[in-house]
Protein backbone atom coordinates (compact mmCIF):
# COMPACT_ATOMS: atom_id res chain seq x y z
CA UNK A 1 0.00 0.00 0.00
CA UNK A 2 1.64 3.43 -1.30
CA UNK A 3 2.54 5.95 1.65
CA UNK A 4 0.60 9.14 1.02
CA UNK A 5 3.39 11.43 1.24
CA UNK A 6 1.76 14.99 1.87
CA UNK A 7 3.37 17.63 -0.63
CA UNK A 8 4.92 21.00 1.58
CA UNK A 9 6.66 24.10 -0.10
CA UNK A 10 8.71 26.43 1.62
CA UNK A 11 9.17 30.03 0.83
CA UNK A 12 12.20 31.25 1.71
CA UNK A 13 15.62 29.37 2.18
CA UNK A 14 17.06 31.24 4.84
CA UNK A 15 18.15 29.65 8.50
CA UNK A 16 14.64 28.33 9.02
CA UNK A 17 13.53 27.46 5.29
CA UNK A 18 16.93 25.39 4.71
CA UNK A 19 16.71 23.68 7.75
CA UNK A 20 12.92 22.75 8.08
CA UNK A 21 13.50 21.59 3.99
CA UNK A 22 16.54 19.32 5.16
CA UNK A 23 14.40 18.13 8.39
CA UNK A 24 11.43 17.24 6.57
CA UNK A 25 12.02 15.90 3.16
CA UNK A 26 12.00 12.15 4.33
CA UNK A 27 8.92 12.71 5.96
CA UNK A 28 7.14 14.95 3.12
CA UNK A 29 7.44 15.49 -0.75
CA UNK A 30 9.78 19.13 0.10
CA UNK A 31 9.82 21.94 -2.48
CA UNK A 32 12.04 24.61 -1.17
CA UNK A 33 11.58 28.16 -3.25
CA UNK A 34 14.73 30.66 -2.95
CA UNK A 35 15.52 33.29 -5.73
CA UNK A 36 18.48 33.29 -4.94
CA UNK A 37 21.75 30.65 -5.92
CA UNK A 38 23.30 30.72 -1.98
CA UNK A 39 22.78 30.98 1.05
CA UNK A 40 23.63 33.90 2.70
CA UNK A 41 25.40 33.41 6.14
CA UNK A 42 24.78 36.54 7.65
CA UNK A 43 27.25 37.06 10.66
CA UNK A 44 30.17 35.73 8.50
CA UNK A 45 28.72 38.66 6.05
CA UNK A 46 29.15 41.44 8.92
CA UNK A 47 33.26 40.11 9.53
CA UNK A 48 33.83 39.49 5.88
CA UNK A 49 33.19 43.25 5.50
CA UNK A 50 36.54 43.27 7.45
CA UNK A 51 38.14 39.88 6.05
CA UNK A 52 36.97 39.27 2.43
CA UNK A 53 38.61 35.83 2.40
CA UNK A 54 35.52 34.82 4.32
CA UNK A 55 33.03 35.79 1.42
CA UNK A 56 33.05 32.17 -0.32
CA UNK A 57 32.38 30.33 3.08
CA UNK A 58 29.55 32.57 4.19
CA UNK A 59 27.98 32.18 0.69
CA UNK A 60 26.88 28.53 0.29
CA UNK A 61 25.26 26.68 -2.68
CA UNK A 62 21.84 24.97 -2.12
CA UNK A 63 22.95 22.49 -4.95
CA UNK A 64 23.46 19.73 -2.14
CA UNK A 65 20.66 20.99 0.68
CA UNK A 66 18.42 18.51 -0.22
CA UNK A 67 18.62 14.71 -1.07
CA UNK A 68 15.28 13.80 -2.12
CA UNK A 69 12.98 17.30 -2.05
CA UNK A 70 14.12 20.39 -4.56
CA UNK A 71 14.89 23.44 -4.36
CA UNK A 72 13.51 25.74 -7.23
CA UNK A 73 15.26 28.51 -7.65
CA UNK A 74 12.90 31.25 -8.50
CA UNK A 75 10.48 33.96 -6.70
CA UNK A 76 7.11 33.34 -5.53
CA UNK A 77 4.52 35.74 -6.80
CA UNK A 78 1.71 34.87 -4.33
CA UNK A 79 0.49 32.07 -2.26
CA UNK A 80 -2.80 30.26 -1.97
CA UNK A 81 -4.99 27.34 -0.26
CA UNK A 82 -3.47 24.88 -3.06
CA UNK A 83 0.35 26.39 -3.09
CA UNK A 84 2.70 28.87 -4.62
CA UNK A 85 2.67 30.83 -8.22
CA UNK A 86 6.17 31.84 -9.11
CA UNK A 87 6.40 35.21 -10.75
CA UNK A 88 7.80 33.27 -14.13
CA UNK A 89 3.80 31.44 -14.18
CA UNK A 90 5.62 27.90 -12.72
CA UNK A 91 3.30 26.44 -9.99
CA UNK A 92 4.01 24.70 -7.25
CA UNK A 93 1.12 22.43 -5.59
CA UNK A 94 1.51 21.79 -1.79
CA UNK A 95 -0.47 20.46 1.26
CA UNK A 96 1.06 22.77 3.50
CA UNK A 97 2.84 25.74 2.64
CA UNK A 98 5.33 27.84 5.31
CA UNK A 99 6.61 31.27 4.36
CA UNK A 100 9.91 32.16 5.98
CA UNK A 101 11.19 34.95 3.47
CA UNK A 102 13.05 36.67 5.81
CA UNK A 103 14.55 40.45 6.25
CA UNK A 104 17.11 42.64 4.48
CA UNK A 105 19.92 44.88 5.92
CA UNK A 106 20.47 48.34 4.86
CA UNK A 107 24.07 47.49 5.05
CA UNK A 108 25.55 45.10 2.53
CA UNK A 109 25.01 41.95 4.53
CA UNK A 110 21.55 40.85 2.48
CA UNK A 111 20.43 41.76 -0.25
CA UNK A 112 16.41 42.16 -0.65
CA UNK A 113 16.87 41.12 -4.31
CA UNK A 114 19.06 38.09 -3.32
CA UNK A 115 21.32 38.75 -5.93
CA UNK A 116 24.56 36.91 -5.31
CA UNK A 117 26.85 38.92 -7.50
CA UNK A 118 25.52 42.27 -6.46
CA UNK A 119 26.13 41.28 -3.02
CA UNK A 120 29.95 40.13 -3.58
CA UNK A 121 30.43 43.62 -5.74
CA UNK A 122 28.50 45.57 -2.78
CA UNK A 123 31.31 43.54 -0.31
CA UNK A 124 34.06 45.06 -2.34
CA UNK A 125 33.44 48.17 -2.50
CA UNK A 126 32.54 48.61 1.26
CA UNK A 127 35.49 46.53 1.87
CA UNK A 128 37.99 49.12 -0.17
CA UNK A 129 35.78 52.21 1.09
CA UNK A 130 36.65 50.85 5.39
CA UNK A 131 40.50 49.94 3.99
CA UNK A 132 41.24 53.44 2.65
CA UNK A 133 38.82 55.19 5.84
CA UNK A 134 40.67 56.17 8.77
CA UNK A 135 37.57 57.19 10.92
CA UNK A 136 34.52 55.14 10.59
CA UNK A 137 31.20 55.93 11.77
CA UNK A 138 28.28 53.22 12.37
CA UNK A 139 24.83 54.27 13.32
CA UNK A 140 22.43 51.84 15.05
CA UNK A 141 23.89 49.24 17.91
CA UNK A 142 21.87 46.20 17.53
CA UNK A 143 23.40 42.81 17.13
CA UNK A 144 24.75 44.01 13.81
CA UNK A 145 26.33 47.02 14.32
CA UNK A 146 27.82 46.43 17.50
CA UNK A 147 29.68 42.83 16.34
CA UNK A 148 30.66 44.97 13.04
CA UNK A 149 32.37 47.71 15.37
CA UNK A 150 33.72 45.27 17.41
CA UNK A 151 35.46 43.33 14.14
CA UNK A 152 36.74 46.53 12.66
CA UNK A 153 38.08 47.70 16.07
CA UNK A 154 39.63 44.14 16.21
CA UNK A 155 41.56 44.19 12.92
CA UNK A 156 42.21 47.66 12.42
CA UNK A 157 42.62 49.46 16.15
CA UNK A 158 44.20 52.23 13.99
CA UNK A 159 41.16 52.99 13.01
CA UNK A 160 38.81 55.58 14.96
CA UNK A 161 35.64 53.32 15.31
CA UNK A 162 32.45 55.47 16.52
CA UNK A 163 29.55 53.65 17.28
CA UNK A 164 25.56 55.38 17.60
CA UNK A 165 22.92 54.01 20.01
CA UNK A 166 19.57 55.71 19.53
CA UNK A 167 19.02 53.38 23.12
CA UNK A 168 20.34 54.85 26.63
CA UNK A 169 21.80 51.61 26.73
CA UNK A 170 23.17 48.47 24.86
CA UNK A 171 20.70 45.50 24.47
CA UNK A 172 18.06 47.47 26.59
CA UNK A 173 15.90 44.38 25.84
CA UNK A 174 18.25 41.90 27.34
CA UNK A 175 18.42 41.34 30.74
CA UNK A 176 21.28 40.71 32.51
CA UNK A 177 24.46 42.84 32.16
CA UNK A 178 25.10 42.30 28.72
CA UNK A 179 24.62 45.66 27.17
CA UNK A 180 26.95 46.84 30.41
CA UNK A 181 29.56 44.39 29.33
CA UNK A 182 29.51 45.11 25.50
CA UNK A 183 30.12 49.21 26.36
CA UNK A 184 33.01 48.39 28.50
CA UNK A 185 34.58 45.95 26.09
CA UNK A 186 34.05 48.42 23.50
CA UNK A 187 35.61 51.19 25.27
CA UNK A 188 38.78 49.04 26.21
CA UNK A 189 38.88 48.73 22.36
CA UNK A 190 38.89 52.18 21.82
CA UNK A 191 35.20 52.44 20.38
CA UNK A 192 33.10 55.76 20.97
CA UNK A 193 30.03 54.54 21.67
CA UNK A 194 26.96 57.67 22.25
CA UNK A 195 24.20 56.26 23.60
CA UNK A 196 20.95 57.84 23.55
CA UNK A 197 21.55 59.86 19.62
CA UNK A 198 19.51 59.36 16.70
CA UNK A 199 21.33 60.58 13.42
CA UNK A 200 19.12 63.40 11.31
CA UNK A 201 20.98 62.59 8.45
CA UNK A 202 22.82 59.24 7.05
CA UNK A 203 24.85 58.72 4.07
CA UNK A 204 25.71 55.38 3.19
CA UNK A 205 22.24 54.07 2.41
CA UNK A 206 23.03 53.04 -1.59
CA UNK A 207 26.82 53.16 -1.34
CA UNK A 208 29.37 53.61 0.66
CA UNK A 209 30.28 57.10 1.30
CA UNK A 210 31.55 59.73 4.26
CA UNK A 211 30.44 62.87 5.20
CA UNK A 212 29.09 64.64 8.32
CA UNK A 213 26.64 63.39 10.54
CA UNK A 214 24.02 65.56 12.85
CA UNK A 215 22.55 63.65 15.64
CA UNK A 216 19.81 64.60 17.85
CA UNK A 217 21.54 65.84 20.66
CA UNK A 218 23.13 68.65 17.60
CA UNK A 219 26.16 66.41 17.93
CA UNK A 220 27.95 66.74 14.46
CA UNK A 221 30.39 63.46 13.34
CA UNK A 222 32.78 63.82 10.25
CA UNK A 223 33.65 60.50 9.20
CA UNK A 224 35.31 58.78 6.16
CA UNK A 225 32.84 56.34 5.89
CA UNK A 226 29.34 56.12 7.37
CA UNK A 227 28.05 52.94 7.66
CA UNK A 228 24.19 52.87 8.44
CA UNK A 229 23.09 49.63 10.47
CA UNK A 230 19.94 50.37 12.03
CA UNK A 231 17.95 47.16 11.86
CA UNK A 232 16.49 44.30 9.77
CA UNK A 233 13.40 45.37 7.31
CA UNK A 234 11.21 41.98 7.50
CA UNK A 235 10.21 40.96 3.47
CA UNK A 236 6.33 40.40 4.39
CA UNK A 237 5.37 41.99 1.23
CA UNK A 238 3.99 38.15 -0.31
CA UNK A 239 2.05 37.58 3.01
CA UNK A 240 -0.07 40.61 1.78
CA UNK A 241 -1.64 38.11 -1.31
CA UNK A 242 -3.28 36.20 1.28
CA UNK A 243 -7.19 36.75 2.49
CA UNK A 244 -7.46 38.19 6.26
CA UNK A 245 -3.23 38.96 6.60
CA UNK A 246 -2.39 41.67 8.09
CA UNK A 247 1.50 43.15 8.92
CA UNK A 248 2.26 45.16 11.88
CA UNK A 249 4.09 48.70 12.63
CA UNK A 250 7.29 46.93 11.36
CA UNK A 251 5.81 44.88 8.75
CA UNK A 252 6.21 41.59 10.08
CA UNK A 253 2.91 39.71 9.24
CA UNK A 254 0.72 38.79 12.05
CA UNK A 255 0.27 35.35 12.84
CA UNK A 256 -2.12 33.56 15.50
CA UNK A 257 -0.96 30.82 18.39
CA UNK A 258 -0.16 27.81 15.53
CA UNK A 259 2.27 30.79 13.31
CA UNK A 260 -0.98 30.76 10.57
CA UNK A 261 -0.82 34.44 9.12
CA UNK A 262 -4.61 34.59 7.33
CA UNK A 263 -7.67 32.85 6.83
CA UNK A 264 -6.31 29.92 5.16
CA UNK A 265 -5.72 26.88 7.46
CA UNK A 266 -2.93 24.85 5.88
CA UNK A 267 -0.33 28.13 5.45
CA UNK A 268 2.35 28.78 7.62
CA UNK A 269 4.40 31.85 8.49
CA UNK A 270 7.59 32.06 10.54
CA UNK A 271 11.63 33.52 11.00
CA UNK A 272 11.88 37.00 10.26
CA UNK A 273 8.92 38.22 7.96
CA UNK A 274 6.60 37.07 11.04
CA UNK A 275 5.39 38.73 14.55
CA UNK A 276 6.29 35.15 16.13
CA UNK A 277 7.14 36.84 19.75
CA UNK A 278 10.75 36.78 18.80
CA UNK A 279 12.97 39.18 17.38
CA UNK A 280 14.82 39.10 14.54
CA UNK A 281 18.10 36.47 15.34
CA UNK A 282 19.12 33.24 14.79
CA UNK A 283 18.03 32.39 18.02
CA UNK A 284 14.47 33.02 17.38
CA UNK A 285 14.54 30.75 14.44
CA UNK A 286 15.87 28.02 16.46
CA UNK A 287 12.97 27.70 18.72
CA UNK A 288 10.52 27.98 15.70
CA UNK A 289 11.66 25.62 13.30
CA UNK A 290 11.74 22.32 15.40
CA UNK A 291 7.85 23.97 16.38
CA UNK A 292 7.14 23.78 12.89
CA UNK A 293 8.55 20.46 12.24
CA UNK A 294 6.44 18.52 14.80
CA UNK A 295 3.25 20.41 13.70
CA UNK A 296 3.98 19.68 10.11
CA UNK A 297 4.41 15.59 10.73
CA UNK A 298 1.49 15.78 13.57
CA UNK A 299 -0.92 17.58 10.78
CA UNK A 300 0.40 15.50 7.91
CA UNK A 301 -0.39 11.99 9.60
CA UNK A 302 -3.81 13.14 10.67
CA UNK A 303 -4.04 15.03 13.62
CA UNK A 304 -5.79 18.59 13.74
CA UNK A 305 -4.16 21.48 14.29
CA UNK A 306 -5.99 22.18 18.00
CA UNK A 307 -4.02 18.52 19.57
CA UNK A 308 -1.09 20.50 18.57
CA UNK A 309 0.44 23.26 21.63
CA UNK A 310 0.67 26.25 20.28
CA UNK A 311 3.59 28.22 19.66
CA UNK A 312 5.50 29.52 22.51
CA UNK A 313 8.52 32.25 21.39
CA UNK A 314 11.47 32.45 23.59
CA UNK A 315 10.18 36.17 25.30
CA UNK A 316 12.52 38.02 27.01
CA UNK A 317 14.97 35.04 28.03
CA UNK A 318 16.12 34.28 24.72
CA UNK A 319 19.74 33.99 24.87
CA UNK A 320 21.71 36.11 22.59
CA UNK A 321 25.94 35.71 21.18
CA UNK A 322 27.78 38.84 20.10
CA UNK A 323 31.18 38.49 19.60
CA UNK A 324 33.44 41.72 19.13
CA UNK A 325 35.71 39.98 16.86
CA UNK A 326 37.00 36.59 16.91
CA UNK A 327 37.94 36.84 20.55
CA UNK A 328 35.99 38.78 22.54
CA UNK A 329 32.56 39.62 22.85
CA UNK A 330 29.76 38.71 25.62
CA UNK A 331 26.73 36.60 25.69
CA UNK A 332 23.31 36.28 27.78
CA UNK A 333 22.52 32.53 28.24
CA UNK A 334 19.36 32.98 29.55
CA UNK A 335 20.28 32.21 33.53
CA UNK A 336 23.83 34.51 33.47
CA UNK A 337 25.69 36.82 31.34
CA UNK A 338 28.96 35.03 29.44
CA UNK A 339 31.91 36.62 28.66
CA UNK A 340 35.04 36.68 26.33
CA UNK A 341 36.04 32.97 26.60
CA UNK A 342 32.46 31.22 25.89
CA UNK A 343 31.58 34.00 23.52
CA UNK A 344 34.53 33.27 21.83
CA UNK A 345 33.73 28.94 21.59
CA UNK A 346 30.05 29.02 20.80
CA UNK A 347 30.32 31.67 18.10
CA UNK A 348 33.10 34.02 17.92
CA UNK A 349 35.66 31.78 16.60
CA UNK A 350 34.30 30.37 13.53
CA UNK A 351 30.09 32.25 13.63
CA UNK A 352 28.66 29.03 13.15
CA UNK A 353 30.35 28.48 9.62
CA UNK A 354 31.17 25.06 9.99
CA UNK A 355 27.50 24.27 11.29
CA UNK A 356 25.80 25.93 8.43
CA UNK A 357 28.33 25.19 5.80
CA UNK A 358 27.43 21.16 7.33
CA UNK A 359 23.87 21.34 6.78
CA UNK A 360 23.81 22.52 3.14
CA UNK A 361 26.43 19.65 2.34
CA UNK A 362 29.51 21.87 1.96
CA UNK A 363 31.09 20.03 5.13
Amino acid sequence: MAIDRKRLAIVGGGYLGSDLAKSLERDMDVTLIERASHFTHAPAMIRAMVDPALLDQALIPYDDLLSRGRVVQGEAASVDGGGVTLTDGQRVDADYVVMATGSANLAPFRTASGNIAELRANNDRWHNALTAAKTVLIIGAGAVGTELAGEIAHAHPDKTVTLVSSDTTLFPQTPGKLGKSLYRKLMRMDVEVILGARADTLPGRDAPEGGRVTLSTGQTIEADLVIPAVGSSALAGLAETLPGAELDVVHRVKVDEWLRPSDLPNVFAAGDMAATGDGMTIVGISRQKPWLEKTLKALSSGKRIEEVKPYAPWGEKAPILVPLGPRRGSAFLMAFTGGDWITRMMKGRDLFLAKYRKLLGQA
